[in-house]
């Protein structure tokens, strides 16, 4: 995986900063409350939820343990269709591929669908280098790469502007990308989004090359998917002469008949939709419509290693659907800047650690960007147990030492002591009961004073509850 976004510290410091900003803090609340209030009234509709949740784990497992023989029907079919396959190992070598594929074309310019994948190889950084501007189509990665900004959150990109703010990015930087904004731009929803499709339709129309990712891959027939709501990703699936899909190699999926399960879980959980107002669906080439050159470029950067791991594999079930972020008490104070990753909130605590590994500051801070409080499996359409990959990378982290795991090691090895001799824990109970006035009410030091900093130690009994007992039931 490409690294952390430029500059950014590990996830303490950068939470530290982030839950100060009241306007970030003000927007966060609003939109996380009303999408997951959206959903929770979507999902109760259906009485077969859990049935629904159950299955896609199961599918999502059964393909992770056999996804070797489903990638290669999946290559098969694709290229019998018309497509052509490339393998990419990491970021640097997808990157070399879609560059040089935009490069053969003889065209300087692509637009994009919006693709997790391509954010996390650092694509649209890598074609600029090399003299192609790649433009985003939807109208929150739109409003994010106006804004020289970074995405914060996996559904809506923009969730940390309110309109007011992208009113004032639209007045001030839709010139410098092409067609400008109107003059006289207010901040309604309406004239925004008008804005918008007035910008981005002289792109759709003139563009050569499109790129994509996609929510899923069916290997028995090689057919593509792409789920979205405002029209923009169809107009690039279909309007170039070639498209480019980058898609990571876990996004695959058996058969025809398991996309049912999919496309009822995904939009409700996402969107709080009973179904994707654009659903697109291709197969390779067709000589009478659409692209007529495919290529599917396969990203493995990290996930055949999260897939060795028995316990931090039941990442790569995710669909993407933010569902976890929106509930989840920390993402909505701390935002999605601050994880300093494109895989912000829950999902992103465990997976970006698994893609890039733990040795970085960042990515061994991330495991503990988590209360555990579990609301973010509740609302998992494919029941990833994210508190207890959590737990997983955590205990990874604390083998790999550092000054305060070393500490935390120090102390467990006492108490394990203590606790194998009750003659030493009884002396101590009582010491620290007979001494309990002298107490702090908070702990001294950077490592165990972080913990007091908002919470008080427990006042220490009169007596030990052995010596209580000893005293009135024997």
């Amino acid at each position: 995986m490409s690294g952390t976004f430029v500059g950014m510290p590990a996830f303490p410091k950068a939470a530290h900063d982030a839950v100060r900003n009241t306007t970030l803090r003000a927007n966060l609340k609003h939109a996380t409350h009303t999408i997951r209030d959206k959903r929770a009234r979507a999902v109760a509709e259906l009485d077969d939820w859990a049935l629904l949740r159950e299955a896609g784990k199961q599918i999502k497992d059964h393909t992770l343990r056999h996804l070797d023989t489903y990638l290669v029907q999946l290559e098969e079919a694709v290229t019998a269709a018309g497509g052509i396959v490339h393998w990419a190992a990491d970021a640097d070598e997808a990157n070399r591929i879609v560059t040089r594929l935009v490069k053969e074309t003889g065209e300087t310019e692509v637009v994009k669908v919006k693709s997790m994948a391509t954010q996390e190889i650092g694509l649209n950084e890598a074609l600029e280098e090399a003299g192609i501007a790649a433009y985003e189509t939807d109208l929150a990665e739109l409003i994010v790469q106006l804004g020289h900004d970074r995405p914060s959150h996996i559904l809506v990109p923009a969730i940390h502007r309110n309109r007011g703010e992208i009113r004032d990015i639209f007045t001030k930087e839709m010139g410098q990308w092409g067609r400008p904004a109107p003059e006289g731009l207010t901040d309604t929803p309406a004239e925004l989004a008008e804005a918008a499709r007035l910008h981005l339709r002289e792109k759709f129309l003139r563009a050569k090359v499109g790129i994509s990712g996609a929510n899923f891959m069916v290997a028995e027939t090689g057919t593509l998917v792409v789920v979205e709501s405002e029209g923009n990703g169809r107009m690039c699936l279909t309007l170039p002469e070639t498209l480019i899909s980058v898609v990571g190699i876990e996004k695959i999926i058996p058969t025809w008949r398991d996309l049912e399960v999919f496309l009822q879980t995904l939009p409700r959980s996402s969107t709080a939709e009973r179904m994707n107002p654009y659903t697109s669906m291709w197969t390779g080439t067709t000589d009478t419509d659409g692209p007529q050159a495919f290529h599917l470029v396969l990203i493995d950067n990290g996930r055949t290693d999260t897939l060795a791991d028995e316990v931090g594999r039941q990442a790569l079930r995710c669909i993407r659907c933010s569902a976890c972020l929106n509930v989840c008490p920390v993402y909505e104070r701390a935002g999605g800047h601050a994880y300093g990753s494109v895989y912000p909130g829950p999902i992103g605590a465990i997976l970006s650690p698994q893609l890039r590994g733990t040795t970085s500051e960042i990515d061994a801070s991330l495991p503990y960007a988590s209360s555990l409080c579990g609301a973010c499996y509740e609302v998992c359409p494919v029941a990833i147990d994210i508190p207890e990959v959590l737990v997983h990378l955590r205990e990874k982290v604390a083998d790999q030492g550092g000054p305060g795991h070393r500490m935390e090691k120090a102390a467990i090895k006492a108490a394990g002591w203590v606790l194998d001799h009750p003659g030493a824990l009884a002396a101590g109970e009582r010491v620290a009961s007979r001494t309990r006035k002298l107490h702090p009410k908070k702990l001294p030091g950077p490592g165990a004073g972080q913990w007091t900093n908002s919470r008080d130690l427990p006042q220490m009994p009169a007596e030990p509850f052995r010596d209580w007992w000893k005293k009135n039931r024997t």
